[in-house]
């Protein structure tokens, strides 16, 4: 009776140790195997018994335990720290490391695969200021903001508008208690318009509860639930929410295989779980729904990244010859072909201001991009922007790259101690010394542009390859001042935008009348109002040649 009992009360202890741990059974996975070592050492423990020296006070075996139990103890530490060592330490396996981010293609121009895009579909709103936001309006709603809290906000393309969508979760074991048939929905935050903010309680006409999430309990919890679920032999990683075009909401999770021993991360398609009914079905990497908007975690890309940079002329490189490194981390931004992208800067190990090219990796297919041209790190485009509204002492936000008229430019956001919004900042990714800073997105771009136009493109004289001339006559004009320059705005006859342009760019603009024949020139672009980069007067001239 005695040894059943001592049976049940192992068995019960394994079973704890796996519903807790939720290790995965498969080769390349140690946490089963730990398992199994604890579980080994507690029936040396029990088989052998304890007791206490009476000279030394120490507790000890009462006896010797079996020898197959010492070769278990032995294997077991073997699977777990002698293995991983020999088979993925990155001393005798860096060429495997460095390959695993798979062939890197050389791009010719990092515009060419960026978008142009509006100013009105800039990304204004970071990760940290959508969950101000989300907390905001969630304590607009004092009987539910007492029940639940924000998850973690994730990015992502709903019929082609660009959100911050997080789920509302229970905030503790007596709230997950009373209300086991889930949460009462989650937020969306535009990305692109502060705001735009909602909470979604109902899709389709029916009320969302989200009953499987992380840190829920028992069976609602999310991973326990898939890994009870027929997924104990698959690594599984970065349990993102998304929605689906319709907004209904689901938990996206990465699956993933070890390539390089007990290492190497390598994801091979995704489960989709239905964040109410619990409905899973996987997906390969090729056949995931469009709605995802990504498969390759940020961490596996920017590690693969590094050893890629890393182990370029093997493990023993004392030089750091031609090693690469990624800079400030991984931003997501989206193609001209409307999928979602990994984005980094890289620079040179050991020299860190400047970066000798970016990376735009696939966030689905993993397939990587290389283009090989100078530029600003994300740090030092922060900087450069921060030093421009120095005296008031905002924080930069990560700078998203965009194509401005075929110039690639750093967007970014210039907040409060508060974290709120305050200004916007551009800067050109080629010359961090080019800086538009902005209270309006539109402010910033035309500044921007005017710094640049200044510069007469000697950055880059190709890069804006895509201008228009136009000789007409002024039927209106004014002037505005903003941040202390003069900026004219005006319309010709037979066009109808809206250009504008400062004094700097050409002394003629204050003195241009009504009635006036002009010459401009301008790049084509997404916009309303056109921000000029020539300007002429042709009356002015005419006049001036007479005399």
């Amino acid at each position: 009776m005695k040894k059943i009992l001592s049976v049940i009360a192992l068995a019960i202890v394994a079973f704890i140790l796996f519903y807790i741990n939720l290790p995965v059974i498969n080769y390349g996975f140690t946490g089963f195997a730990f398992i199994l070592l604890v579980l080994v050492m507690l029936v040396i423990v029990y088989s052998s018994g304890l007791t206490v020296s009476e000279k030394t006070k120490q507790v000890k075996l009462a006896a010797m335990p079996s020898k197959y139990l010492y070769v278990l103890v032995a294997i077991l530490l073997s699977y777990c720290i002698l293995l991983p060592l020999i088979t993925s330490t990155k001393m005798f396996r860096s060429d495997s490391y460095q390959k695993l981010i798979g062939e890197v293609k050389n791009g010719e121009k990092i515009t060419n695969h960026i978008a142009p895009i509006s100013i009105d579909k800039i990304r204004v709103v970071d990760e940290k200021l959508a969950y101000l936001l989300g907390e905001k309006i969630l304590g607009s709603q004092p009987a539910l903001g007492s029940q639940v809290e924000l998850g973690d906000f994730c990015i992502q393309k709903v019929n082609d508008e660009l959100y911050w969508v997080a789920p509302l979760l229970h905030s503790g074991l007596l709230k997950w208690f009373n209300n086991q048939e889930g949460t009462a929905g989650y937020v969306m935050v535009s990305a692109t318009n502060e705001r735009d903010v909602k909470l979604v309680q109902h899709v389709g006409g029916k009320a969302i509860k989200i009953k499987y999430q992380p840190g829920a309990y028992f069976g609602s919890e999310l991973h326990r639930h898939v890994y009870f679920n027929g997924y104990a032999t698959a690594g599984l990683a970065d349990f993102s929410f998304e929605i689906d075009d319709a907004g209904n909401p689901f938990w996206v999770i990465t699956k993933y295989e070890k390539r390089i021993g007990f290492s190497g991360k390598e994801a091979n398609g995704i489960v989709v779980v239905d964040a109410q009914s619990g409905a899973m079905t996987e997906y390969s990497i090729a056949k995931t729904p469009l709605w995802v908007d990504r498969i390759q975690p940020l961490g596996f890309i920017e590690d693969q990244l590094n050893d890629w940079g890393e182990y370029v002329h093997g493990y023993w490189n004392f030089s750091n010859a031609d090693k690469l490194q990624t800079t400030e981390g991984l931003t997501l931004v989206y193609g001209k072909d409307n999928k979602s992208y990994w984005y980094t800067g890289l620079t040179s190990v050991g020299k860190d201001e400047s970066a000798v090219g970016f990376v735009l990796v696939d966030t689905r297919t993993k397939e990587a991009t290389f283009y090989k041209q100078s530029g600003a790190t994300e740090y030092a485009a922060q900087s450069s922007a921060e030093g421009k509204v120095q005296e008031k002492g905002y924080k930069a936000s990560l700078p998203i790259p965009y194509n401005i008229n075929n110039i690639p430019a750093y967007v970014m956001t210039l907040k409060d101690d508060g974290g709120l919004v305050k200004m916007f900042a551009m800067v050109d990714i080629s010359d961090y010394t080019i800086v538009g800073v902005g209270n309006t997105m539109r402010e910033t771009l035309t500044a921007f542009k005017n710094v640049y136009n200044m510069a007469d493109n000697k950055i880059n004289p190709n890069s804006v390859s895509n201008k228009k001339t136009v000789k007409s006559v002024v039927t209106r004009i004014q002037n505005d001042v903003k941040n202390g320059n003069s900026f004219y705005y005006f319309k010709v006859k037979d066009y109808p935008n809206i250009f504008v342009g400062s004094s700097q760019i050409s002394s003629q603009l204050p003195v241009t009348i009504i009635g006036d024949s002009i010459s401009v020139s301008f790049d084509l672009d997404l916009e309303e109002v056109i921000d000029i980069s020539t300007f002429e007067n042709i009356n002015l001239k005419s006049s001036m040649k007479k005399k």
